[in-house]
């Protein structure tokens, strides 16, 4: 048997067209004996880490991923959902953990131009290629408006020095074997599809002369949107809210079968029968590429020190001036005790600098006169306490360190701030200007499906009237649940029995957890020593002035 990677699939963050999440995609690869596959998200790599962490705890524990979905409009009120089919089949977890070893996961972007070039897949070759893309998709996300990404040719020839690039075809082929010629050899492909479209041995023939002509390999991909052809009713109606259309009306919209899922090996294989070195090249990419995700490493930032001294001996001596400001008459034994022992841990740990950082940023706020107040677990450090960045008297109060950090825990501390509100922007744009924008960019967060926005949308490309997705969305399921049942039907006046509503509600249900869009978090800031622009794309958000990485907390 010849072996076969897919090299092109589009997970649920290529938002409103993929209809799997990454997770299914890469469980789903794996159960049809895939080499690898190759995940790329129109103009974003934000959904890249769920698949690598998917790989990552079936290759280490044999632990089937689980896809983490948000409910209610409360913190914490998320539920867990399994990312394939019958997880608890002992066989098929085996199966998985053996094929998992050897499975190779690439993660890039397709690359969608605004100066009418065709779609192009670009998969970071090394670490180096890596930051290449999240500069050019940086490039893309800065000159333009929150969720847009404008890139032309010239863009990506700044910035493909160490990628792998694939050419998608158009429905029309003009133009194509100009662009293979200016993009060259050896790292360049021709994408080539077999979606039983009608011409498909004609089109075929057709690529493989361009492939020919600009000296470049013809490839072998199904374009996936969805891990299995059971999930292109979703698809379709993905593509109804992203057009802004009832499904009735939709037409050539719509993907015109339901090819465009994971297929076997031996299939591709009898698909391209005709070009079977296409079905080659799949390995030949795979093999080019030797980046992962785990190469990425993150540096926390040097805080500036006065000469002579390092982060931890310049916090010690910090900590020692503020001392008098906070105990006047001298501090107490037993303040100075919890101190020494802070001090110790934190040099142990190595966390001086972030304390440094905070303590800069709180008395920036305080010499504007923007009050400010450190609270939870950093209540409980005397060091925080001097610094002026908590108000937690480590003398009248006896204090658990241990809360905060702790070396058998190994986690970093979280030190929480509060600024009030009228003024935080002041302290947000002194920290974008004090890192500058190349290295300091607020987390996503990802705004998913509920129900009452599921219900909205599905009903709106079912084709349903307003009245009757409104009465359903306001029911107790709209806002929190993950079920609706028959007596909150009838409570909005609706027949449960209807196949319209029930249609609705099959839909509404599977939506649910789906990103919709990224938006930034509400103060969190990611800062970094080396360009963050080169760990992760940075865009713009829709107030003025931020920007934030395409990554959440998790």
């Amino acid at each position: 048997m010849i072996a076969y990677a897919e090299p092109v699939a589009a997970s649920n963050f290529s938002f409103l067209r993929g209809a799997s999440p990454a997770q299914r995609l890469v469980m789903a690869s794996l159960l049809l004996g895939h080499t690898g596959l190759g995940l790329a998200d129109r103009n974003t790599v934000a959904g890249v880490v769920r698949a690598h962490a998917a790989l990552k705890e079936l290759r280490d524990g044999g632990v089937l991923p689980k896809i983490k979905l948000r409910e209610g409009s409360g913190p914490g009120e998320y539920r867990y959902e399994d990312a394939m089919e019958n997880p608890d089949d002992p066989h098929v977890r085996a199966l998985l953990q053996e094929r998992a070893q050897n499975f190779r996961l690439i993660v890039g972007a397709r690359l969608v131009f605004a100066d009418g070039t065709p779609e192009i897949i670009a998969y970071p070759k090394n670490r180096e290629g890596w930051g290449q893309l999240c500069r050019l998709l940086t490039a893309g996300n800065i000159k333009s408006k929150k969720g847009e990404c404008h890139l032309t040719l010239a863009d990506l020839q700044a910035h493909r020095q160490h990628l792998c690039l694939m050419i998608m075809p158009p429905a029309k082929l003009d133009g194509l074997a100009k662009l293979g010629r200016t993009l060259g050899h050896p790292h360049t492909w021709l994408a080539a599809t077999m979606l039983r479209r009608g011409q498909d041995r004609r089109r075929l023939h057709e690529l493989h002369a361009i492939a020919t002509d600009a000296h470049i390999k013809l490839i072998a991909t199904n374009d996936v949107l969805y891990a299995e052809a059971s999930q292109r009713d979703l698809q379709d109606i993905l593509t109804c809210i992203r057009q802004g259309a009832a499904i009735q009306k939709a037409g050539r919209r719509l993907e015109v079968n339901a090819e465009r899922h994971l297929k076997s090996p031996a299939e591709m294989i009898r698909l391209f029968s005709d070009a079977p070195e296409a079905i080659t090249e799949t390995q030949n990419l795979f093999s080019q590429i030797t980046f992962t995700l785990d190469e990425l490493r993150y540096e926390y930032p040097d805080e500036p020190v006065p000469k002579g001294f390092d982060a931890q001996t310049w916090l010690e001596e910090l900590t020692r001036l503020k001392m008098p400001e906070r105990y006047p008459d001298g501090a107490p034994h037993k303040v100075l005790k919890n101190i020494d022992d802070e001090l110790k841990l934190i040099a142990q740990l190595n966390y001086a600098r972030y304390f440094l950082t905070v303590h800069d940023i709180v008395k920036f706020a305080r010499n504007r006169g923007i009050l400010c107040q450190g609270r939870g677990s950093a209540a409980n450090s005397a060091v925080c306490y001097v610094l002026g960045i908590t108000a937690v008297d480590p003398a009248e109060h006896d204090l658990l360190f241990a809360r905060f950090i702790s070396a058998e825990r190994n986690e970093p501390p979280d030190i929480d701030v509060d600024f009030e509100h009228e003024r935080r922007e002041e302290v947000i744009q002194y920290i974008y200007n004090h890192y500058g924008r190349h290295r300091a960019g607020i987390a996503a967060t990802v705004i998913t499906y509920r129900p009452k926005s599921a219900i909205r949308e599905v009903g709106k490309a079912l084709g349903l009237s307003e009245d009757v997705t409104s009465a359903l969305a306001t029911t107790q399921w709209g806002s929190y649940g993950s079920a609706i049942t028959a007596q909150q039907i009838q409570q909005a006046g609706l027949d449960p029995d209807n196949p319209e509503i029930a249609r609705l509600i099959h839909y509404a249900r599977r939506l649910l957890g789906f990103p919709r869009h990224l938006s930034q978090h509400v103060g969190g800031f990611i800062l970094t020593r080396g360009r963050l622009d080169e760990l992760v794309p940075i865009g713009n958000a829709a107030m003025d002035d931020r920007t934030f990485i395409e990554w959440d907390k998790d």
